[in-house]
């Protein structure tokens, strides 16, 4: 990371005369830079200071934590153990100083010292713990939870290089290592007095000993789990919750009497297979050796975890398996924690001699899980075989759950194998991990409304249909404190002068803020607020990209992972036919009012299609920030290596957020959130929470368009391409900008680099052309954005709409969505 961009001001930038309190803040960042540095202040780097920043908070947050832990353990509080493969957590210094409330100390104090807050805090690497929607909704619910004073601990394994760093060569995504740890993680606490080994592949034997079956393993490879523990601090929170981290690495206890050859190859086989585990997030998976990395490191988070949490149950209340549920509940986040479940039955069946339906009383109460998707690349499914030769004890008590399962469906639907094949846990040579869940946790919910209403009525409606009551629609959040208050702090302040500050903690009373939104001087300065930071925005633009941007033109931001149904393809097909008319109808032109096209997003390694759309956004940026003849009507922006800390410089500063999945795929989405959050309208399918982004704010206050989630999949029921050939042949922007895929316009000379992008949309995979109905939607799509275009012109209107948006998301706030997790299924009670 370089530190040449934030240097010590020349002057001190702070008139403020700090109080008693703020002297010895300063006091102690001072000391512990020469503590830690053995450096004075004058020789001191910039990424010294924020370590010695990050360093006195993590003092604070750690005495607060032993406090909290003993009252966590005196009330025999019954806790939450949120499983997931991400944690999106950004940058913790701010958020921390914030949570703790004291950001204009640190403030003070730096700017004394002749640094400013925001400066420091861009030298913190983003955690590399997460790729998108996921693990960011993780990483807000564990803010939630301890601003609420629940006790909960989230669980990852601690990436040694994250996603990947995403670079931008000649249009093409390339992938770099995500170097997050080269300068260590400040927050962080080892605890190698908890290691755990977890154990894969080999062979099990079974025996009978003093009349119970033992399993052993033999040729078995087994790898060291070392947690790390991060504490995490709430807004104003009695509590510090805390995020443990597995990192694999090798046993230390090896045979060094009888070391040989044999010794020595298992001892680097093992080395080389805690690598893998925790060098990467999301492995590409394509390949036979990716899957395997996969399913490995999902068994070692499970494992590691539930020997942990196994392992502190039984200190605090002895062998009483049975009280088990009362105390804990775990959470599985989307399907790749699942094996959570038969590693439950394992060790409580094998290491603490429980039988099977003691076990499976147990299990079947203490687990819940979330469905964050109806893709089909997150109903995850392993081969039999790799799944039994990785983890075979694993794989015996599935089968065994599945026989069982086998038992009860056929009482229930006698005869009717079809069904039974659909809800089997192994079925087809594959080991089917949703239906895995769906047979063992006594809570399952979808993400919004209509993704939950989709659950019940397709993908998990047989299971719906045995069990009604365990089945909870529960719409994602997002935590303000971070995308509001840490990330726009001007726009923050302006809403505390009118209402207070009560609405961080209380999002409902951000309603209050309805009543300014025809105030011309309230409209002045919210609108104020947003140009400064399209001023900002456009700043970075130029720094890392070289492209001069309008502040004045329409911010129109699409941000998100880069996926066939969240349409990015159809945004790049409006700008080319868009960028079209503008050559061709001179008229237009002289009414066009000026737009930014803003594009952050990762395409995951393995997904050829993906990638390529990225290389077509880029390529027709290039075309368009270029042509003189359009005289900057447009410009096309791609940000390279989206995430989170990005993420924050580029919502605040949007004016128009993209929201146009296909309807029903979907499920909820956090970013449509954040944007409206900050006063940014949506141009969106009602899709997701769309669907009540809409009952909140009203329709005169978002851009809904599109074919509708049973419109859709009326249309998937078969296939044909008259509907396709139809558009094609009556829709002339649309062909003309289809037909430059595959012309040579926007490579010139190369006419096959887009050529299936443009086969998928017009003859489509496997003979069904448009499948995420990017043509369908296309033409209303394109008057939508007229209508805004026009709309946006109306400045008083327009922010009015924008402050209304900001006034009516308080129901998307991460409280209320853990509100409504703790009432429905977790049952926990906060800490007094």
């Amino acid at each position: 990371m370089a530190e040449t961009k934030t240097t010590k001001a020349t002057a001190k930038t702070s008139a403020v005369k700090l109080t008693a309190a703020e002297e010895a803040l300063k006091k102690e960042i001072v000391g512990k830079v020469g503590r830690h540095f053995g450096k004075v202040m004058e020789e001191a780097t910039p990424h010294m200071i924020y370590t010695a920043c990050a360093l006195t908070v993590r003092d604070q947050i750690m005495e607060k934590w032993a406090k909290s832990h003993r009252q966590v353990k005196e009330e025999g509080s019954k806790k939450l153990y949120y499983l997931s493969f991400e944690f999106l957590m950004g940058r913790l210094l701010c958020t921390n100083i914030l949570n703790l409330m004291q950001t204009d100390e640190y403030q003070h104090v730096l700017a004394d010292l002749g640094y400013s807050l925001s400066d420091i805090a861009e030298l913190e690497n983003d955690a590399g713990l997460g790729n998108g929607g996921l693990g960011r909704l993780a990483a807000c619910f564990i803010d939630s939870l301890t601003t609420m004073d629940l006790p909960a601990y989230g669980c990852t394994i601690r990436y040694e290089h994250g996603l990947f760093r995403q670079k931008i060569v000649e249009g093409y995504q390339t992938e770099l290592p995500d170097e997050w740890l080269e300068h260590g993680n400040a927050w962080e606490i080892s605890r190698p007095e908890e290691a755990v080994k977890v154990v894969f592949g080999g062979q099990v034997d079974c025996e009978w000993v003093d009349g119970r079956m033992v399993y052993k393993y033999r040729n078995e490879n087994t790898v060291l789990a070392m947690p790390y523990d991060v504490p995490l601090v709430g807004y104003d929170s009695k509590i510090v919750n805390k995020l443990r981290l597995w990192s694999a690495t090798i046993p230390t206890d090896v045979d060094m009497i009888s070391y040989d050859r044999g010794t020595f190859d298992k001892m680097m086989e093992a080395k080389s297979l805690a690598k893998q585990i925790s060098g990467i997030l999301y492995p590409d998976d394509t390949t036979d050796d990716g899957k395997k990395l996969r399913l490995r490191q999902q068994y070692f988070l499970v494992s590691a975890t539930l020997q942990w949490i196994l392992k502190e149950f039984e200190e605090r209340n002895g062998s009483d398996w049975s009280k088990l549920p009362d105390k804990i509940v775990i959470h599985i986040n989307d399907t790749h924690p699942t094996l959570a479940i038969p590693e439950m039955m394992r060790l409580l069946m094998d290491e603490k001699g429980l039988g099977w339906d003691e076990a499976w009383n147990i299990v079947t109460h203490v687990f819940a899980y979330t469905n964050h998707t109806v893709m089909s690349e997150a109903l995850e499914k392993w081969n039999v075989h790799m799944f039994r030769e990785i983890v075979p004890r694993i794989y015996m008590i599935v089968e065994e759950i599945n026989r069982r399962l086998m038992e009860q469906l056929e009482a229930v639907y006698p005869g009717d194998k079809g069904k039974h094949q659909w809800m089997a846990v192994i079925a087809n040579d594959q080991v089917n991990m949703a239906n895995l869940c769906l047979a063992s946790c006594f809570a399952v919910n979808g993400v919004s409304k209509l993704h939950t209403e989709i659950l019940k009525d397709d993908i998990f409606r047989d299971y719906y249909v045995l069990d009604k009551e365990r089945f909870h629609a529960i719409t994602n959040g997002i935590t303000f404190r971070r995308w509001i208050a840490n990330c726009n702090p001007e726009l923050t302040e302006l809403i505390d002068s009118k209402i207070g500050k009560g609405w961080l903690k209380n999002s409902e009373k951000l309603a209050e803020l309805a009543k300014f939104a025809k105030d011309k001087d309230f409209q002045k300065k919210f609108d104020d607020i947003k140009k400064k930071n399209k001023v900002a925005l456009a700043a970075y633009i130029k720094e890392h990209n070289g492209i001069d941007v309008n502040p004045d033109s329409i911010f129109d931001v699409q941000c998100k992972r880069l996926h066939e149904y969240k349409r990015q393809m159809m945004n790049v097909l409006h700008i080319i036919a868009e960028y079209n008319r503008i050559l061709s109808d001179s008229s237009y032109a002289d009414n066009y009012y000026p737009k930014t096209y803003i594009f952050g997003a990762k395409a995951a390694p393995g997904y050829v299609r993906a990638k390529n759309i990225i290389k077509l956004i880029n390529s027709v940026a290039d075309i368009i920030n270029n042509d003189a003849r359009i005289k900057d009507k447009i410009k096309v922006v791609f940000i390279e290596n989206y995430g989170v800390s990005i993420a924050e410089k580029i919502i605040i500063a949007a004016d128009v957020s993209e929201q146009i999945s296909t309807a029903g795929k979907e499920a909820s989405g956090t970013g449509n959130m954040k944007f409206m959050l900050n006063g940014a309208l949506t141009i969106g399918t009602l899709d997701g929470a769309n669907v009540e982004m809409l009952e909140q704010v009203g329709e005169d206050n978002i851009y809904i368009f599109g074919l509708k989630a049973d419109e859709v999949a009326a249309r998937l029921k078969y296939a044909g391409n008259d509907e396709v050939k139809t558009i094609y042949s009556t829709n002339t922007s649309l062909r003309h900008a289809l037909e430059m895929l595959i012309d040579g316009s926007i490579v010139p000379g190369n006419t096959s680099i887009f050529r299936d992008l443009y086969q998928t949309l017009l003859f489509g995979d496997y003979g069904y052309p448009d499948t995420y109905m990017v043509l369908r939607d296309f033409e209303e799509y394109m008057k939508t954005q007229e209508k805004i275009s026009a709309d946006y012109q109306n400045r008083s209107k327009w922010i009015e709409m924008a402050i209304m948006n900001t006034a009516m998301s308080g129901f998307f706030s991460s409280d209320r969505t853990i509100d409504d997790y703790n009432k429905k299924i977790w049952h926990l009670t906060p800490i007094k």
